[in-house]
Parts: C-alpha cells; sequence; structure tokens
C-alpha cells in the first residue's frame, strides 16, 4: 500500500472517530462521567445552607463551616440589631440561585486571615465551571466590595462595584446606598 493511501485511510480513521465523539458527546453520553468527576475533586464542597447573600455552611468531609465571602458585603437579613435592609432577601436569594446544587472549591486570600472574629471561614468560592461567587455578587449589583480588609482582588472588585453602579443594576437601581468614611457602600434598610 502507498504511503499516500495509508496517511488518507488514517486521516478518514480519525475523523470517524471524532464525529463519533462529537455526536455522542453533543447526544449528552459523557455528561455523567464528567459531572462525577467534577464531584469527586478534592476541595469541592456541598453548601449546606445559605444565611444571607455572603455567608453559607458547607460540609468538610463530615464537619460543618461556616464561610463568610471574602471582598463582598451583601445587605443584612438576619442581623439581630438590624431591620432587613433594601436588597437583602433578593441577595440571599441571588446567591443561593447562583450555586444552587453545585459543589464550592473555597480558596483563602494570602493575604486575608484564614477566620473572621465570628470563628467563619474567609474563602473565595468558585463554581464548578470556573465563575467566582463573590465577584459574581458584586458585578450582577446584589452586594458591595467590602473594602474594610485587605485582599488580592480588592481593586478588581471595587471596579465591578462601580460598573454596576454605574449601570443601575441590582441594589444600585433600587436602593439608596450610602456611604461610609472609608468609602465603604452601604444599603439602607427598608
Amino acid at each position: 500500500m502507498s504511503r499516500r493511501r495509508k496517511k488518507a485511510q488514517t486521516a478518514l480513521v480519525a475523523g470517524i472517530i471524532t464525529l463519533i465523539f462529537a455526536v455522542a458527546q453533543n447526544q449528552g453520553y459523557f455528561k455523567p462521567v464528567a459531572k462525577k468527576v467534577v464531584e469527586s475533586q478534592p476541595g469541592l464542597y456541598q453548601v449546606t445552607s445559605f444565611a444571607d447573600g455572603d455567608t453559607f455552611t458547607v460540609d468538610m468531609n463530615g464537619t460543618k463551616e461556616k464561610v463568610r465571602l471574602i471582598g463582598v458585603d451583601t445587605p443584612e437579613t438576619q442581623d439581630p440589631r438590624k431591620s432587613v435592609q433594601c436588597f437583602g432577601k433578593a441577595a440571599s436569594n441571588f446567591t443561593k440561585n447562583l450555586i444552587g446544587q453545585n459543589r464550592v472549591r473555597l480558596a483563602a486570600d494570602p493575604t486575608n486571615t484564614d477566620r473572621d472574629r465570628y470563628n467563619r471561614l474567609l474563602r473565595y468560592a468558585y463554581l464548578p465551571d470556573g465563575r467566582l461567587v463573590n465577584a459574581e455578587i458584586i458585578k450582577q449589583g446584589y452586594g458591595f466590595a467590602y473594602v474594610y480588609f485587605p485582599f488580592e482582588k480588592l481593586e478588581e472588585f471595587r471596579g465591578y462595584e462601580k460598573e454596576a453602579r454605574q449601570k443601575n443594576i441590582g441594589l444600585w437601581g433600587e436602593c439608596t446606598p450610602t456611604t461610609d468614611d472609608k468609602g465603604q457602600s452601604k444599603s439602607n434598610d427598608n
């Protein structure tokens, strides 16, 4: 058999195999396997409950841990000293719907502490598709960039807040946020 003919046959077989895999993937044959691979990755944790838009509980190998999202502050819904703040319930629902049944990958910030004064883990939370929950909350107008403490993504988060404010999306279109002397935006009570 000639060299040219062998190359053509090899290319044809490779093309057919590629087509079969593409059709199988399009029909969803690989989704259950891919989902199991994603769910079995170490460092992915199931969210078991939501306190509000910036705090939730995860199951870390049988231990329940409260997680406070780094760099984002959402309007309060559960602070006993305050009434429910404007857009608080919407922010809480947004985070709950964004995470859904997904497991989250948690990452610490090297410039921040591991826990806050309430002993909650301070973390970035990533969805399996790579989106950063903390950033999505700010981008979509459900929270503010929390600027009281340093963190690596501070300027990035400030930029997301500024853009959401300029577009009047989320709480920026529904509430009248105020700013304190450190430039931290805050939601007003209803």
